[in-house]
């Protein structure tokens, strides 16, 4: 199975009394859909999953996988602080019907090499889908280093992707170089997206499209085309956006958004606090810019 392209990340909706909303998430769900995703990625960071109890990551894995009903790559998002319970989460993805898991090593004590190398390790054992490898320090306080990355995906067989989120385009560069091109790695920073996709990433992990999915569809069109002018031309019209929603947090200001365009998915879990009036108006202000077009 090869994913590459846009992959999206849905919200978790919660009802007034705070269940998962299902109906509403299947709205999201359609609209990163029709506006164009090549892949969904549930239970991420956008998704809360750090702040779902077991049963309710289950309910999200099974409601996402059962509606999308195989149109699109699922992608599930399975980190736990202990190896035990990422195995256990990767085997019930992969029960479920998942294309794919995604692992980002998360963790109370600062994890040595040896201990990432072995709980990813460990992981992809557990299952026999393919396994994308998530960095990302900034919410889980452990780096894990391109020559690791790609020793992974080089000696571990399921192990096929990374998603490289430190915001640093050199490391997407490096792991081009050690691995001759061959390692399919994902853009995970949305202000990134263009220079990214220059240093020849295979995709682009976001949230953006829950917000304005015509533009991304229309971004990543124009990229793959070769129509660098056009790339560059959208891209600076969303960037903004992207700068907020990732500055802010991407639960608030993606569920704040989704709330301004039309879907209500309910506030984020506690301690996450909804966008206050001014950072609401500010977000719509940039969605409009986002979603402006020259040729209207």
């Amino acid at each position: 199975m090869t994913i590459s392209g846009i992959v999206a990340y849905p919200i978790t909706p919660f009802t007034a009394d705070g269940a998962i909303d299902h109906p509403t998430l299947h709205r999201v769900l359609d609209r990163l859909i029709d506006g164009g995703a090549h892949a969904i990625a549930p239970l991420g960071s956008t998704g809360e999953s750090a702040y779902l109890d077991f049963a309710e990551w289950i309910e999200v894995a099974a409601s996402t996988i059962g509606h999308l009903r195989g149109r699109l790559p699922t992608v599930v998002g399975v980190s736990d602080v202990t190896t035990h319970g990422t195995v256990h989460r990767a085997r019930v993805a992969e029960s479920l019907g998942a294309s794919a898991v995604m692992v980002l090593p998360v963790s109370y004590w600062k994890l040595t090499d040896l201990e990432i190398q072995k709980h990813l390790e460990a992981t992809a054992a557990s299952v026999q889908i393919p396994v994308m490898l998530y960095n990302n320090p900034a919410t889980a306080g452990v780096d894990v280093a391109p020559e690791l990355l790609w020793e992974l995906v080089r000696d571990v067989a399921n192990i096929t992707m990374v998603k490289e989120s430190t915001g640093d385009i050199s490391r997407m560069h490096r792991l081009r170089e050690l691995s001759d091109g061959t390692l399919p790695f994902f853009n995970g920073s949305n202000p990134l997206a263009l220079e990214a996709f220059t240093a020849g990433a295979t995709g682009w992990c976001t949230a953006a499209p829950c917000l304005i999915p015509n533009q991304i569809k229309d971004f990543y069109h124009a990229v793959t085309v070769g129509e660098e002018q056009a790339a560059s031309g959208i891209f600076e019209r969303i960037r903004p956006l992207l700068d907020l929603i990732v500055t802010r947090g991407l639960p608030p200001a993606v569920k704040g958004g989704l709330s301004l365009t039309g879907i209500d998915v309910g506030a984020p879990r506690l301690p996450l606090q909804t966008l206050t009036p001014e950072e609401s108006v500010e977000l719509s202000r940039l969605i409009d810019r986002a979603t402006f077009s020259v040729d209207a």
